[in-house]
């Protein structure tokens, strides 16, 4: 039995949600371990859509701890916000069901405010303004106010003292006024009795699953290619997305995550300002976005659309330590004459086998393409190998192989049903 950590392989958005899902319904543990309410999965669960930026996957389930752990920047207000929307929906929520780590830190409104004027002063990358970035800048410069400082006044004074120091004199560059601590002060007064019933120290409460042989699923945000070191910056996230972070951001060893599974689209999708080698302007592309319904979960952006990338997702492969991988929407690409895969990238007369390091070089490249034969049979809800065209096979077993990763599990819908699983990542 192994312990699972899920992430994204291409430019997030690749249907984690489903699959997270499938997987927390054999999981006794499901930790959220990074990023913030920037990025959401939706799930599917009978005749209920939820939709989840914060709340870990397995909360909807059902007799699972769900984990918020300390590499997640926490707003409070919209994590209350999210727990009321999806109690609406029946789902009964807990202190005994849910634990936020008591070292992660708080997004608080500075941040969102901050975030917005950066996007608006010209030149930035299409952040979704939700103080993800400036929360973690405060973190990694020692200036943060953390969950459990909420506990105490004295303390939370002072971290409000050296958070403000700090954003009073950014503030004044962009010509704003300086925040109104007091108002600030009371708003986390007032927040911090509905939050701390969740507090806990997350690390304890994992080691206690572990040493119990419980089943643990690490559950990523974004992906691999958002990735703040190894992916396409500066248009990343402002956190690591990779599967290692699943230990550093939840407080588990590196020793206790035995299988990580990347999920990847059978086509490839990007939100937001960067580079996309295989984008795709025309009528293939928005036919693309228009089948596989690509708009962002949490802010409803449209997604930008393209032919599968396996450079990428071989880069994605080996940076993160990936041992399989879930394919999703195969079935978007049902009934197209001609599929495109991109095998690697011409930039001024040279090959190259994996993007380069920056961005002027990212935003050169040029796809260079292996064409297959599509399929005209239906894919959507095939539940084994059988019910699918040959020509689908060929391309899964091709993209295998680009790649370097097998197909641990391939989905064919939304539907949680609709997966074909090749190897059980609980069971390696």
């Amino acid at each position: 039995m192994s312990n699972v950590a899920v992430v994204g392989a291409q430019w997030g958005d690749e249907g984690k949600g489903k699959i997270v899902d499938w997987l927390s319904e054999r999981a006794d543990v499901v930790v959220r371990f990074q990023g913030g309410h920037n990025a959401g999965h939706t799930l599917v669960v009978g005749d209920n859509t939820y939709k989840l930026s914060l709340l870990p996957s397995g909360i909807v389930r059902g007799g699972k701890v769900s984990v918020i752990g300390n590499g997640v920047v926490v707003d409070p207000w919209a994590l209350l916000d999210e727990i009321a929307r999806v109690t609406a929906q029946g789902v009964k929520i807990s202190a005994g069901d849910l634990k936020l780590a008591d070292n992660a830190c708080l997004i608080l409104p500075l941040h969102r405010e901050l975030d917005s004027l950066r996007e608006d002063a010209g030149g930035g990358i299409g952040t979704t303004r939700r103080g993800i970035g400036p929360a973690y800048e405060d973190k990694i410069g020692r200036r943060a106010v953390r969950v459990r400082d909420l506990a105490d006044l004295a303390t939370l004074d002072a971290r409000l003292d050296a958070l403000l120091a700090h954003h009073d004199a950014l503030r004044r560059g962009h010509g704003q006024a300086p925040v109104d601590r007091a108002a600030l002060r009371a708003a986390l007064i007032e927040v911090a009795p509905k939050i701390l019933p969740f507090a806990a120290a997350v690390w304890e409460v994992l080691e206690d699953a572990r040493a119990r042989g419980q089943r643990i699923l690490f559950e990523g945000a974004q992906g691999t290619m958002l990735d703040i070191d190894h992916g396409t910056y500066p248009f990343v996230t402002s956190s690591n997305t990779v599967a290692g972070q699943a230990a550093a951001g939840s407080g588990i060893g590196p020793r206790g995550i035995g299988y990580v599974l990347g999920i990847t689209k059978a086509y490839t999708t990007r939100v937001g300002a960067g580079p996309f080698p295989t984008e795709l302007e025309d009528e293939t592309g928005r036919l693309l976005g228009e089948r596989g319904h690509e708009f962002g979960t949490v802010t409803g952006r449209k997604r930008r659309c393209g032919w599968f990338d396996a450079v990428m997702v071989r880069q994605a492969v080996k940076v993160g330590g990936i041992d399989g991988i879930a394919l999703t929407k195969l079935d978007v690409l049902d009934g197209f004459a001609e599929l495109k895969v991109c095998v690697g990238y011409d930039i001024n007369g040279r090959r190259l086998q994996a993007l380069p390091a920056t961005a002027p070089e990212q935003a050169a490249v040029r796809p260079i393409y292996e064409s297959f034969e599509g399929w005209s049979q239906s894919t959507r809800g095939a539940r084994s190998w059988a019910d699918l065209p040959a020509a689908a096979i060929k391309y899964v077993r091709r993209i295998e192989e680009l790649i370097e990763a097998p197909v641990a599990m391939l989905s064919t819908s939304p539907e949680r049903e609709d997966t074909i699983l090749v190897h059980d990542p609980f069971r390696d």
